[in-house]
């Protein structure tokens, strides 16, 4: 990873945020569902009621994952030494003792399912609002279908940002999928709203992307757009995509005869070099056609996997190599404000969490 020297930086990730942990479909009943974020081994299940719960996935006794444990009714119990924990935390149950110390509990985070999705906040509790959780409610609008996706990096979650927020690179890496010549010969327009960074980006009369002739009902050039809504804490961008026939009602008209999408992808910090990608595509044509959702899902996959193998071995050779600068060209601008930005939080958060101490 790198900041504004090249130096390299570690564990530079936001606390106080919703991340996102799964898909809700994922946490099913009578399971354990664990996972890792910014570095603190998680589990997640439901209760009877069908209710979240995360708690770290650290038994207070003997630091024994409680993921190899077992479920008894709403409670989960160690399958080390039998310690067993309410879904407050609170440890409710230590065999063979008569009383359970005040001070064994296992730390509960603040979870929250909205948009087809579960939310968990990782740092201080007290400050953990759902009202700011993003909003976009395509995620579960019947009139835009989807079917989420997920794919594990074994690339630091900066890295993936930086892609996200680089338009220069889709005819080099996308050249097969999303990616038109046109997208590396100007840069998209840049405002800084209160949440994060906006991109905006628009060519006309422009080739159709070879993704997109798969679905679209008309042939030749069109005008195409792409519009980011960056949000830093989080890690999460919103998109909305289109193309339309040249002149006929693209970005700057009434976008009747447009093929359209919208995005949502969540990008969460496992470790320092790990990362969880959940995305969603929703559409707004070819509602109810059996299998469409499934075949939109498969291209963003291949669009994706492009990303991942070159940022996978973008980090395989920063691991390897981790005093080598990285030079900016005038394309980073966004990536470097939002890395900048990250910076900004993240030495606020410590200085409030020092002064606390």
């Amino acid at each position: 990873m790198w900041a504004q020297h090249g130096e390299v930086i570690y564990k530079m990730w936001i606390e106080n945020a919703w991340y996102v942990a799964a898909w809700s479909n994922e946490i099913v009943r009578d399971a354990i569902f664990s996972r890792t974020f910014i570095g603190v081994p998680v589990i997640l299940y439901r209760t009877g009621g069908g209710l979240l719960t995360a708690l770290e996935d650290r038994c207070c006794h003997r630091l024994a994952p409680l993921s190899k444990g077992r479920l008894e009714g709403d409670a989960v119990r160690c399958m080390y030494h039998g310690l067993k924990f309410a879904p407050s935390g609170e440890c409710i149950e230590v065999p063979g003792a008569d009383r359970v110390p005040s001070k064994f509990r296992v730390r509960h985070f603040p979870v929250v399912e909205k948009y087809n999705l579960v939310w968990i906040w990782m740092g201080d509790s007290e400050q953990a609002d759902p009202e700011k959780i993003v909003d976009w409610p395509f995620l579960d609008d019947p009139a835009w279908p989807s079917k989420g996706g997920y794919l594990h990096y074994d690339a630091s979650y900066q890295l993936i940002i930086d892609n996200l927020l680089d338009f220069s690179h889709l005819p080099y890496a996308h050249e097969k999928t999303i990616g038109t010549s046109n997208y590396d010969k100007q840069l998209p327009r840049i405002e800084h709203p209160p949440f994060g960074i906006r991109l905006e980006y628009t060519a006309d009369d422009c080739p159709l992307a070879p993704m997109n002739k798969k679905f679209a009902e008309f042939e030749g050039n069109v005008d195409r757009w792409s519009f980011y809504d960056f949000h830093t804490r989080g890690n999460c961008l919103l998109g909305d995509f289109g193309s339309a026939p040249v002149g006929q009602g693209g970005h700057g008209g009434d976008r009747q005869n447009a093929l359209q999408f919208r995005h949502f992808t969540a990008i969460t910090p496992e470790t320092e070099t790990t990362s969880h990608y959940h995305f969603a595509h929703p559409r707004n044509f070819g509602i109810g056609v059996d299998g469409l959702d499934e075949q939109v899902r498969a291209f963003i996959f291949e669009a994706f996997n492009e990303d991942k193998d070159i940022i996978e071995a973008q980090q395989k050779i920063i691991h390897d190599n981790p005093h080598t600068p990285m030079l900016p060209i005038a394309a980073d601008k966004a990536l470097i404000h939002i890395r900048r930005e990250i910076e900004n939080i993240v030495a606020t958060e410590r200085s409030v969490q020092a002064a606390a101490e």
